[in-house]
């Protein structure tokens, strides 16, 4: 991820925006999607990087980490659950097992507890077959300074309808940046129009998420004079927030390789680093499908809401009762998920049950991921969606985007952004009255 300097890539236009940052002074420019995507499929090349080279030595940082991938025999979404409390990290899920990251010290318990270990490699060795070195391989991904440039060019280059501001800091103080897109409100005021928030990299190592959710905001604002789309800026209120967990994003390749980090960066009493944000939402919190152990890539943290990005969504979600649809980007499985991811049953209300199912077979269909109710993959508590839902009303989804691997390269993004629009896009064209799907 070299440093995308915008103004050698932009070009400059005059504008008077006023947005919330502390980070750098930007200035008004005229971001075009069609030049960013051409960017990160590798098309354009980035400016030189001005920064300090990246470290290569990741490599021997992994031959000291204490992960293993293994796979793990498991017939069915019970299996798979329990899994999930024993501290494994589901990546992939075949017919009768499953396969993901977990350390030595969980691996060493399962057989104890009946699960039957099918083959296991370090992580160094996994990542010798699997690793690209970073950021030369997808320098065409942005880093968290990256999206921060983004982010604040929108907000200078629309001033009539685009303003950015922090939710709130994390572990290591990072600010959480929000891009928000209303025609007659701005910064964190509160909003009167029917609102919808997307969400990216709850988990580091799913860059994809974020360029997901950043390159959507791009297209929004490219488009913005364009009759439908302006309907939507016009009568909504739309939140962009492309990096929940940036510390663990900028801690997964700070090395130069990617280190398959999933958890922010708390530092644990036992020396492990991270609780898992998505399962750190007050929804039958650390009941099933999570763990209590610190080092376990499952970590649900000490109590619900204990980190602070979580923390920063449960203030930013109640001061604005106006949403009413959101999504969170993950990587990967092409799955479009709903509630309930944290009990094993269907959402009792059958009205709200019709949306979310109608919702989650249109937006399949726009992306060619499958739509399922969460927990029929296994169940895992303190998740957002459920949170969402259970709390506010907020119809709340996750994607799991496609790809075979947590770093599926540069030429995936094209592909994933453009089917990703199109769903997104959906969800604000019902986000007014969600209900009317049935109707």
């Amino acid at each position: 991820m070299k440093r995308l300097v915008l103004a050698a890539v932009f070009t400059i236009i005059l504008s008077g925006a006023v947005y919330a940052s502390d980070t750098a002074d930007a200035k008004p420019v005229n971001i075009s999607f069609a030049q960013l995507l051409a960017q990160v499929k590798g098309e354009l090349p980035r400016p030189p990087d001005t920064g300090e080279p990246l470290s290569v030595a990741a490599a021997e940082d992994l031959k000291k980490d204490s992960r293993y991938w293994v796979t793990i025999q498991a017939g069915d979404k019970y299996v798979r659950t329990a899994l999930l409390e024993a501290g494994l990290d589901i990546a992939e899920i075949g017919d009768k097992s499953v396969s993901g990251f977990i350390t030595a010290a969980d691996l060493d318990k399962l057989p104890e507890n009946g699960f039957t270990v099918q083959s296991r490699q370090t992580i160094y060795e996994y990542a010798k077959k699997h690793l690209k070195d970073f950021p030369a391989a997808d320098a065409r991904y942005h880093n968290y300074q990256e999206t921060i440039e983004v982010l604040q060019g929108l907000a200078a280059a629309n001033p009539e309808l685009a303003s950015l501001f922090s939710i709130g800091r994390t572990t290591e103080g990072r600010e959480i940046w929000c891009l928000r897109l209303n025609s007659t409100q701005k910064g964190p005021a509160p909003g009167s129009k029917p609102g919808a928030l997307y969400m990216g990299t709850h988990h580091a190592r799913e860059h994809l998420s974020n360029e997901v959710a950043l390159l959507y905001a791009v297209w929004l604002l490219e488009h913005k004079n364009d009759p439908e789309i302006r309907k939507y800026l016009d009568t909504l209120d739309i939140y962009i927030i492309p990096m929940v967990n940036p510390d663990g994003a900028e801690y997964d390749i700070r090395t130069g390789k990617y280190r398959w980090h999933r958890k922010n960066m708390r530092p644990n009493p036992d020396k492990s680093i991270g609780v898992d944000l998505n399962r750190n939402y007050d929804f039958l919190w650390c009941t099933q499908g999570a763990s209590h152990s610190p080092g376990s890539e499952t970590y649900c943290g000490p109590s619900a809401f204990s980190e602070p990005e979580p923390q920063a969504i449960k203030a930013f979600v109640p001061a604005r009762p106006n949403l009413k649809v959101a999504m969170s980007y993950h990587s990967y499985s092409s799955l479009i998920l709903y509630p309930w991811a944290g009990k094993d049953a269907e959402v009792d209300n059958a009205r709200d049950r019709g949306v979310f199912t109608a919702m989650g077979a249109a937006m399949g269909k726009l992306t060619g991921y499958r739509p399922q109710r969460a927990s029929d993959l296994y169940v895992a508590t303190g998740e957002t969606g459920d949170w969402l839902y259970s709390n506010y009303g907020i119809f709340g989804f996750t994607t799991e985007l496609e790809g075979r691997s947590f770093y599926p390269g540069a030429d995936i993004i094209d592909r994933a952004v453009a089917g990703n629009i199109k769903a997104a896009l959906y969800m604000l064209s019902v986000a007014d009255d969600p209900y009317k799907v049935l109707r």
